[in-house]
């Protein structure tokens, strides 16, 4: 049987709570809110969210951060490293990036991880395709890219998921408009040879309202496709 055909779709009753925070949340509130949602989703107690967000800036460290990939010396102004559970290395979150927590209940959804993170891929790309931006997979590279009019790539969106008793979180972060040169500060996700960019940085208009508005009429198709 094909992996394709052996995948349980998700349930077409399941329904997916949104909601958007105002101003910037601490990352140690939004990792408590996450850990205490999974939890109620893993005993029946509560369903599926997508908490649409913007952090401080700060640096996080995935399951695979490589220490010498920390390059604080690089920014002007140090900023604080959070260890977390997600898979991958070490990323950057701040004002002007759309973070979107997705607690997803793969009990639902086919109890299969790789098709759960090719789902969110396929979330943003038809996103960031409303926006006038053309986003692209890359095999062996983690997130989305785009190809620059000098015809080399960089990173317009990032992923890292934790999946804790077939109930995921953690998510997405999609670059509108962030000072990109916080990403100097690391080594955005372990890849050197590739810059980040962002969706003003390509020279696209997209205020949080138009991305999140493009998140919520995609994300159904992508995930249960």
């Amino acid at each position: 049987m094909s992996l394709s055909n052996s995948l349980k779709r998700a349930d077409p009753a399941l329904r997916t709570q949104w909601e958007t925070a105002p101003g910037l949340v601490p990352y140690p509130a939004a990792l408590q809110r996450m850990e205490a949602r999974v939890a109620d989703m893993a005993a029946g107690q509560a369903g599926e969210l997508v908490w649409l967000i913007e952090h401080p800036p700060l640096y996080t460290a995935g399951t695979s951060a490589d220490p010498a990939e920390l390059l604080q010396g690089a920014v002007p102004d140090a900023l604080p490293v959070f260890e977390t559970g997600r898979g991958g290395r070490y990323t950057y979150h701040g004002p002007g990036q759309r973070i979107g927590y997705v607690m997803a209940d793969l009990r639902q959804r086919g109890r299969d991880v790789r098709r759960y993170v090719r789902g969110l891929e396929e979330w943003i790309i038809r996103a960031l395709a409303d926006l006038g931006v053309k986003g692209e997979r890359r095999d062996g590279r983690v997130g989305i890219w785009v190809v620059l009019p000098d015809s080399t790539e960089a990173k317009v969106a990032a992923i890292g998921v934790r999946v804790r008793r077939w109930v995921t979180y953690h998510g997405i972060a999609i670059n509108v408009d962030p000072d990109l040169s916080r990403f100097d500060g690391i080594v955005p996700c372990g890849v050197r040879e590739h810059g980040v960019t962002s969706i003003a940085a390509l020279g696209f208009r997209a205020g949080m309202a138009e991305v999140d508005a493009a998140l919520r009429r995609h994300f159904d198709a992508a995930l249960n496709q």
